[in-house]
């Protein structure tokens, strides 16, 4: 859950920002200017932290966050009062907002558990495959633009494509689609599309 949230932290709300940070000279911060490699990945890393704040029962400590930064930040060197400040201006741009509720990981939990209380084959429908064939979008650009859409019309697919890997064919009795497509309110016709292109991702 940790990395999914700091993905979605910092690929879908930090990084999209950067461009009009950096037409706002209000704005400017040492640590973005000029925007290069080092400095993503300590915003990156930032975005870790932060999730790991959210999620973890014991989160990352500024000490952790420093050592991961010595490591894999090479071409620059950030004290602790740097990784503050960083801290301080990643939140800021965030406005403060750093909910996850509406993120994809979330929304397959939630999907997962209704499907188990309206049907006893939802069983066989295990949360880690979810897990599984959300991490395996990342492996190429065409399912990563998934990633990139709808969290719902993502959720019900990515729920669709476990149902249709982990419940055994003799038990596909549910009408697992035309469910999705109720309790997520999104159109069949996107969901199937999304489903197809899983698929053919995992199964060639």
């Amino acid at each position: 859950m940790v990395k999914y949230s700091a993905l979605s932290l910092f690929a879908d709300r930090f990084y999209p920002d950067l461009s009009r940070l950096e037409d706002s000279n209000s704005t400017k911060n040492w640590l973005l200017h000029p925007i290069e490699e080092s400095n993503l990945q300590l915003f990156a890393l930032v975005s870790l932290w932060v999730a790991s704040k959210i999620h973890d029962t014991h989160p990352l400590s500024v000490n952790n966050l420093k050592l991961l930064g010595d490591e894999f930040i090479k071409e620059q060197h950030y004290t602790k009062g740097d990784l503050l400040e960083a801290v301080r201006y990643f939140v800021s741009v965030l406005e403060f907002g750093v909910g996850m509720s509406n993120m994809a990981f979330v929304l397959v939990e939630e999907l997962l558990i209704q499907l188990k209380a309206v049907a006893r084959v939802g069983e066989h429908v295990q949360y880690e495959a979810c897990m599984d064939i959300m991490d395996l979008l990342y492996e190429n650009e065409e399912t990563t633009s998934l990633i990139h859409s709808s969290p719902q019309a993502l959720a019900a697919s990515i729920l669709v494509v476990a149902y249709v890997i982990t419940v055994p064919l003799q038990k596909w009795e549910f009408p697992v689609l035309p469910w999705v497509k109720f309790v997520s309110s999104c159109k069949e016709e996107v969901i199937l599309d999304s489903v197809r292109l899983i698929l053919k991702h995992i199964f060639g």
